[in-house]
């Protein structure tokens, strides 16, 4: 992920957060955060079809962000995505990879139990917009 892409990035992610990241947000992340791995799928033609954020830290891969431009859902992109991060992370020796996800989104977590990852806690309130519970899961890489 480049800072040219992040008009395309805000927009997806605009489109699917109730609280989305902003410009300023993901410029941090690309220019500033030593720890942040920011990938992104582009199409044939050249638009971003998806994105993800991940910091890499003390052996864990931390899924922060993940999107997919809502018109090419249920293409493998997201599952691609999870996969090179994670396998990037097997390189570099993490041990696990962590996120957090609403218990409402059911195609997430059927992506997630797909590849490995478990509930390992519950965090109450943890969404401001509507104080949906957060579930974090883990996946070990080893």
């Amino acid at each position: 992920m480049l800072a040219g892409d992040l008009p395309e990035v805000v927009a997806i992610e605009e489109a699917t957060f109730p609280v989305p990241w902003t410009f300023p947000n993901f410029l941090h992340e690309i220019e500033e955060n030593p720890f942040a791995c920011n990938r992104i799928v582009r199409s044939e033609v050249g638009e971003v079809e998806a994105y993800t954020c991940v910091w890499i830290v003390d052996e864990e891969v931390r899924i922060n962000n993940i999107a997919v431009r809502a018109g090419s859902r249920k293409r493998g992109y997201g599952e691609g995505l999870l996969r090179h991060v994670m396998g990037l992370g097997r390189s570099l020796g993490c041990a696990r990879a962590t996120l957090e996800v609403r218990p409402s989104n059911l195609t997430a977590l059927t992506l997630y139990r797909k590849l490995g990852f478990r509930v390992v806690a519950r965090l109450k309130g943890y969404y401001s917009d509507s104080h949906e519970d957060a579930l974090v899961m883990r996946c070990d890489l080893r």
